[in-house]
């Protein structure tokens, strides 16, 4: 005697819904760093921390969600977001021969909106001079804070112009 088992197996020709990753045009990194008095002989840039490396949306929000917002930082701490496999510093080969387009606030909900707007702007892609940029830095700062837009080549001034007028 047969019996009838009940299943959950899906209609013929469902299939079954895989929600896939919205990729972003190209990797980017947060960094953070709290600068103090530099110990003697000490170079810049040696509590520069990577904090993380992303690609997708999913993972940005997952990030933002969970990162401190740059008006709950300490005084002289930068919030860094930069195109994967460029560091924030002056050194590095694709910022040595850039500049930088800085907003300076005193208001803390200021600092944040700018910060938000400017992070989903470059990841994005929203720039018309896109590969221009370098990435944006956040800085807490006792008396104004600033946000940094730092752009890889300073001597080009009809690339660096678009940028001014942010």
């Amino acid at each position: 005697m047969a019996t009838e088992t009940e299943g959950s197996a899906a209609e013929p020709g469902a299939a079954a819904e895989v929600k896939q990753p919205h990729r972003l045009e190209r990797k980017w990194t947060f960094w953070f760093d709290v600068q103090s008095k530099p110990k003697q002989g000490a170079a810049w840039g040696t509590s520069l921390r990577k904090v993380y490396t992303f690609d997708t949306v999913e993972e940005f929000w997952c990030l933002y969600d969970q990162i401190f917002q740059p008006s709950r930082l300490p005084p002289n701490a930068d919030f860094h977001l930069f195109k994967a496999g460029v560091e924030p510093k002056w050194e590095d080969p694709e910022c040595a021969s850039g500049g930088k387009w800085t907003v300076t606030s005193n208001r803390k909900s200021q600092l944040d909106l700018m910060w938000r707007e400017t992070l989903l702007a470059l990841i994005g892609e929203q720039f018309d001079e896109a590969d221009e940029i370098c990435g944006v830095v956040a800085s807490v700062r006792q008396r104004q804070d600033k946000l940094a837009l730092w752009t890889k080549t300073a001597a080009n001034e009809a690339v660096q112009h678009p940028f001014g007028g942010l």
